[in-house]
């Protein structure tokens, strides 16, 4: 759609694309925590619409809802990011969950079961699984993991040793993608199949269910889980110089 001018109508594609931002925060919602507004996640949206709008001139020859679609879902991580919604005890929580299994990998040789992992924390089976539904929205990689006060050494540091660019970047464009397949290679057979119903086949938590024969919760419980099983394998893998 062009104006008088010859130009393309940026009001015209705004109006256009505004439910496909809301279509994009819903479909992102569902894989985070109830404490993320879907609001904001569209308001981030609708300025990753307008920088889309405002580029895509000099973008000749992509689809320009292929290009939005792009923007949007990168404005709207960028917000994630910077608003931190994990709170912190959260993530603290599942730091000792992710130390719990990888002390566990080490001294058995193996993966451990839920129930190994809840005893060596001292909680009951059902505690255990209720801090996993606790710490739904569990991510792999965090911003802070660069520049961890906490730690002297974290797993990544190993992998992004380039502080002048993206550190993200720095981590796909290195051997970290490999670790990666790996540790989902090592995890259990039935959290390896959520893992690719989820990421591969984008399928969302009740489909997931279906598939599994599980509750929703249940698959965000296991889902957490395999999280922290990635992080604690990756972790082990980098200290004992196998990354």
């Amino acid at each position: 759609m062009y104006n008088a001018s010859g130009k393309t109508d940026k009001n015209h594609l705004l109006h256009e694309h505004a439910p496909l931002v809301k279509r994009l925060a819903y479909q992102l919602k569902a894989k985070l925590p109830p404490s993320v507004e879907v609001d904001d996640l569209v308001q981030a949206g609708m300025i990753g619409l307008l920088d889309a709008i405002n580029r895509y001139e000099d973008n000749h020859g992509a689809q320009f809802e292929t290009y939005a679609v792009q923007r949007i879902r990168g404005s709207m991580l960028d917000e994630l990011r910077s608003s931190d919604w994990l709170p912190r005890g959260v993530r603290q929580t599942m730091r000792k969950v992710e130390t719990a299994i990888e002390q566990l990998q080490q001294r058995l040789g193996r993966s451990p079961f839920e129930t190994e992992v809840a005893k060596q924390l001292k909680l009951s089976l059902a505690d255990y699984q209720e801090l996993l539904s606790d710490g739904s929205g569990h991510q792999l990689v965090y911003y802070e993991d660069f520049h961890d006060a906490e730690s002297k050494e974290h797993f990544l540091d190993r992998h992004s040793s380039d502080d002048s660019g993206d550190p993200l970047q720095s981590l796909l464009r290195g051997d970290f993608r490999l670790s990666v397949i790996a540790a989902i290679d090592a995890l259990p057979e039935r959290e390896k199949l959520l893992m690719g119903l989820y990421y591969e086949q984008e399928l969302n938590l009740k489909e997931i269910g279906a598939v599994m024969g599980v509750s929703e919760s249940r698959v965000s419980q296991l889902h957490t889980q395999a999280v922290a099983r990635l992080r604690a394998f990756l972790r082990e893998r980098t200290w004992t110089g196998q990354a």
